[in-house]
């Protein structure tokens, strides 16, 4: 569906999560932002913090805890590299 971003959470180990979701807000070293499909490009690096998930619109989120790494943002879809998730 094309109101769906394609997202991806991956450390050294392995790769944690590859779903279609609604949005993810990503604690960006520069402040937390939400990405949704449709999201202009973008790369930032990670603050320790909390991913929030919502796999459907007005669904009750999940989140996870990342700790260091990066996020990128792009037609693919969304990409975050931490450095552990917890």
């Amino acid at each position: 569906m094309a109101d769906l971003l394609h997202f991806e959470l991956v450390t050294p180990e392995k790769l944690v999560r590859s779903e279609e979701v609604h949005m993810v807000v990503v604690p960006g070293s520069e402040g937390d932002f939400g990405a949704m499909a449709g999201h202009a490009p973008l790369m930032t690096t990670l603050k320790d913090g909390t991913l929030t998930v919502f796999k459907t619109a007005g669904g009750a989120p999940e989140t996870i805890q990342v700790s260091g790494g990066f996020a990128e943002v792009s037609a693919n879809g969304l990409t975050v590299l931490a450095e552990s998730v917890d």
